[in-house]
């Protein structure tokens, strides 16, 4: 019998164990979904690894989603451009 579990009441840790799940750093893990990329600058892969460095850390607990916003998307969108013109922000 399956039993569904709402992902508010399991974390990533829980997931691990239960399921033997490991985190890789092979780049050519999902390799389809990086052609024809623009080539990125020093500044964006140092930022790019510090989001990540940041995401791994917070993820070992419970993710809530404010933290989540402030650490990790702010500063994607920060990198893709999106506080610049001709977006307009609004909360």
């Amino acid at each position: 019998m399956v039993q569904t579990i709402p992902a508010k009441e399991i974390t990533l840790r829980q997931l691990r164990h239960r399921f033997n799940l490991e985190r890789t750093d092979d780049e050519q893990f999902f390799r389809e979904w990086q052609y024809d990329l623009p080539e990125l600058t020093e500044f964006e892969k140092q930022l790019l690894g510090q989001v990540k460095e940041e995401y791994l850390y917070l993820s070992e607990s419970p993710l809530l989603e404010v933290i989540l916003k402030m650490v990790i998307i702010s500063p994607l969108l920060r990198l893709a451009g999106f506080y610049r013109h001709p977006f307009e922000l609004t909360a």
